[in-house]
Order: structure tokens, then sequence, then C-alpha cells
């Protein structure tokens, strides 16, 4: 739960603190390090034209850059990233954390197209692919600029330690691993792979994460984007697989309720959608497919969603004691995690 001036105030109408005791903390909140950045003007702005610095460096490059060559295309994508050093640090010294965040994340991003570049320069390009694929195939050639990448990240990251450049990290990573599969199939990448590789990356990196929040969990969230590119990338996965099987087709569906359970003790909403998404699909199936005649499967499905209802009152009536058996037969780290996110949120 989020605490607003609105709450402190009823707190003040209840006795409970006083006027001055409520300003106090209004004052203590505003001086904490920011641990999500709150939506507003300033920040839309910030994101707003960072990613479409980013996007262009990226998702809307196109062939004119190939006029410049080699050479050209490198020694622009080192004079941008001095830039974004340069921006990235003055910010960062005036404290505006979330302007140097996004800079830095800029120069990460522009990684790739420096490699690239530099690849064309030197002659060790292998064929006629342009940069401006990158984002949209599968290839092997890639790997260089993603391994790149990483390297760029990492330094970073290190340096300057701001959430958001955990991002092009996390992408890199799931670009990787279908490159680095097309690598060792010898360009071979069916449909299949290409789910199963998505599946086992995600779960991969979900468990970076889970260890990533666990050492961050009293910083800011440096686990957010691991969270949802994992997610997105086991449950496009494991949704890609078919299976005539109908005990398969319900694992999924414990699976993806898993998801929400997880989500629920993670305090991850990504979990939740995606985990309702998947409980979704599987409960349309059943609707159209496997009880498309039945008479009685939409009264038996509403009165479970009922019932599920009547769960959450009996839980909201019962978490603290519940939440508190549960928590203790957790390990120490995810018990610590979780109380955590509590004087977080």
């Amino acid at each position: 739960m989020k605490i607003t001036r609105n709450m402190l105030n009823k707190a003040v109408d209840a006795k409970i603190i006083s006027a001055d005791q409520s300003n106090q903390l209004i004052d203590f909140f505003h001086k904490l390090p920011d641990q999500s950045p709150g939506f507003n003007l300033t920040n839309v702005l910030y994101y707003f034209g960072g990613l479409i610095a980013i996007g262009a460096m990226t998702l809307f490059m196109n062939l004119g850059w190939e006029l410049y060559g080699g050479w050209g295309i490198f020694f622009l994508c080192c004079c941008y990233g001095v830039l974004g050093l340069a921006l990235a640090h003055n910010f960062q010294n005036k404290g505006f954390a979330i302007p140097a965040g996004i800079c830095a994340t800029f120069v990460i991003c522009l990684t790739p197209l420096a490699i690239y570049g530099l690849q064309n320069a030197m002659g060790w390009w292998p064929d006629s692919s342009v940069y401006q694929e990158y984002n949209y195939y599968i290839r092997w050639q890639w790997i260089f600029m993603e391994f790149g990448t990483l390297i760029m990240g990492l330094i970073l990251a290190w340096f300057y330690r701001y959430p958001f450049m955990i991002m092009p990290i996390a992408v890199t990573l799931w670009y990787m691993s279908m490159d680095l599969a097309s690598l060792l199939s010898d360009g071979y990448y069916s449909y299949e792979l290409s789910a199963m590789v998505s599946m086992y990356f995600g779960i991969a990196t979900l468990l970076i994460a889970f260890w990533v929040d666990v050492r961050s969990s009293e910083s800011a969230d440096y686990a957010f984007w691991l969270y949802i590119f994992g997610v997105f990338a086991f449950w496009g996965g494991l949704t890609a697989q078919h299976s005539d099987s109908e005990v398969s087709k319900f694992i999924y569906f414990c699976i993806n309720l898993g998801m929400i359970l997880l989500g629920v003790i993670l305090n991850r909403k990504v979990f939740v959608v995606f985990g309702a998404l998947g409980s979704a699909f599987y409960l349309g199936y059943l609707a159209f497919q496997v009880f498309k005649d039945s008479y009685f499967f939409p009264v038996v499905l509403s009165a479970i969603g009922l019932a599920i209802i009547y769960l959450g009152i009996l839980w909201q009536k019962n978490e603290a004691q519940l939440t508190a058996k549960l928590r203790g037969v957790l390990p120490k780290p995810l018990q610590d995690l979780l109380q955590a996110r509590d004087q977080l949120d």
C-alpha cells in the first residue's frame, strides 16, 4: 500500500498522529532515495524523450546510415556515446537521477551499432545483412554485437547503478539466447526450437532476477526489467508449446495459477498478469472446445468464480495470521525480501 497525503490527513483526524508529525513524515518520505519513479508529467517527458532517442538508434534505424560506411558509423556512435556519458555524469552530479539513468541507457543501446560499424570497417562482417535487421531477424552474426552490449551494460551499470539500465541488458540476453540457439543448430531455427529456447531462457532469467531482487531488496528495484523479460520469455515459450494431451493442457493451467500465486508472494504484478492470461486461455479452450455444447459448464465456471471471491474475503479477514504462517516456512532470504517489500509499498 502506498502512503498518500490524504491517508496521513485521515490519521491526523483520527488523532493517531499530530499535524506536525504528519508534515515531518511527508518531509522524511520526500528525502528518501527514489524506489520507483512516480507517474507525473516530468517523468513522462523524461522517459518519452529518452525512448525516442533510444528508438532512433535501435528500432527506427534506417539504411541511410549505411552510406557513412563502417568507420563513419563507428565514429558517430563513439561521439554520441561520449555525449551520452557526459550528460549522464552531469545529471548525476546535479541530482537528476532519472535523466542520468536514461542517458547511460542510451549509451548501452548504442553499443551494438558501434560494434556493427567496427566489424564492417575491419572487413569482419560475414554477409550482406545490415544493422536495420538486428531487431527483427535471428542470425548468428549478431552474437559479437550482443556480447559487446552485455559487457558495456555491466560496466556502466556498475558505475551508475540505475535500474532502467538493466532494460537493454535484459533485451540483449533475450536476443542472445535465440541467436546462440541458431548458431549451435547450424542456422536451423524452427518454431518448436524457438519456443523451447525461450521457455528455458525465461526460467534462467527469472532465477537471476530473484537473486538480484534478494541482493537489492533494500535499495532500488534492479530486478524489475529482468522479471518482465524473464516472465515474457518463459510464458511465451510455454504458451507456444503444442500438445494434444489434455493432461498437458491442465498442467499448463496449473503453471499459470502458480504464476499468479508467485506474483502475489513476490509482489510482482507481471507474474499475475501473464498467469491470468494463460488461465483465461485455458478456460476459453474448455469453453469453446471441450465443453462447447455443455449447458452446465458456464454454471460451474460461475460457481468457481464466486467461490474464489469468497476465498478472497476469507483471506482478507485472516490475512495477518495466514501471511505469518506462510512466510514462516519460507527461506530466510525470501522472508527478508518480503519484509522489505512490505516496508517499501
